[in-house]
C-alpha cells in the first residue's frame, strides 16, 4: 500500500506527465489515500483533464476537486454564444438523435438534459460541449430510456464484470430494480471500481447504477 507521501509524488507526476495540463497551477494534499486537488485552471477541459490523470495513479481511494475555472479574458464568452455553439455541435454527433439533448447555460455553466437510448450517447454529449471556449462546467441530467426488460439482463452484468474484472467479480453481487442497476461487494482500486460500474452502465436499458462497492 501507498504512503500519503508516495501518492502525492505519483499524482504529480501523472499531472506533469499529462500535457493538456499546466501542472503548476494544481496543487495536491493527499491523507489517508484521499486525493484534494486545488488550484486555478484556465478551461473546463483542463479541469476535466486534471481528474482524469489523478484518476489513473494506482491506489487511489477517493478524489476531491477544489479547482477553479478562472477563464482569461479572450475565451469569455456569453450565456447566449455558448448555448449556440453547444446546439449546433450536438446537432453534428451523428449518433445522437435530432432534438434529443437539451442545452441550458448559466454563467458559462452547460446543463444538459433530455432522453437517449444508450450510455455511450450520455457520455458523448457532455464530451461533445466540454471543450468549447467560455464553458466553466458541465452538469449531465440526461437519461436513459429502457428499451427492454432488464429482468434477462443480470446474467449479462455479470459475464461482463467477471470478463473484465476477473478476481473481484466474485466479490461483486447485482440487483437489479426496474431499470435501476445496484452494485456491492468490494474491490481492490477505484479503476476495478470503475470498470465494475462501466460494465453495468453498458447494458442496454440501464439507466441508473448506484454504487455500494467499497474499496479494500
Amino acid at each position: 500500500m501507498k504512503t500519503d507521501m508516495q501518492m502525492q509524488l505519483d499524482v504529480l507526476a501523472e499531472l506533469k506527465w499529462e500535457p493538456a495540463i499546466n501542472a503548476a497551477q494544481i496543487g495536491v494534499e493527499v491523507k489517508d489515500g484521499i486525493v484534494t486537488l486545488a488550484g486555478h485552471v484556465g478551461s473546463y477541459a483542463e479541469k476535466w483533464h486534471a481528474e482524469q490523470a489523478v484518476q489513473r495513479v494506482s491506489g487511489l481511494k477517493a478524489l476531491a476537486i477544489e479547482i477553479d475555472v478562472t477563464l482569461p479574458g479572450s475565451s469569455k464568452r456569453n450565456d447566449s454564444d455558448i448555448a449556440h455553439s453547444a446546439e449546433n455541435v450536438l446537432q453534428w454527433m451523428t449518433y445522437l438523435p435530432e432534438d434529443a439533448v437539451k442545452v441550458v447555460v448559466e454563467s458559462g455553466w452547460i446543463t444538459l438534459s433530455g432522453d437517449v437510448d444508450w450510455e455511450y450517447q450520455k457520455l458523448a454529449a457532455t464530451g461533445a460541449v466540454r471543450h468549447l471556449m467560455g464553458v466553466t462546467g458541465v452538469s449531465n441530467q440526461i437519461m436513459i430510456k429502457p428499451k427492454i426488460s432488464l429482468s434477462a439482463v443480470e446474467s449479462e452484468i455479470e459475464a461482463a464484470l467477471k470478463r473484465r474484472a476477473h478476481i473481484d467479480a466474485q466479490n461483486i453481487s447485482v440487483e437489479i430494480q426496474g431499470a435501476n442497476v445496484t452494485l456491492a461487494g468490494t474491490v481492490h482500486s477505484l479503476a476495478e471500481r470503475n470498470l465494475a460500474c462501466h460494465s453495468a452502465w453498458a447494458t442496454p436499458g440501464v439507466r441508473n447504477v448506484v454504487d455500494h462497492l467499497v474499496i479494500i
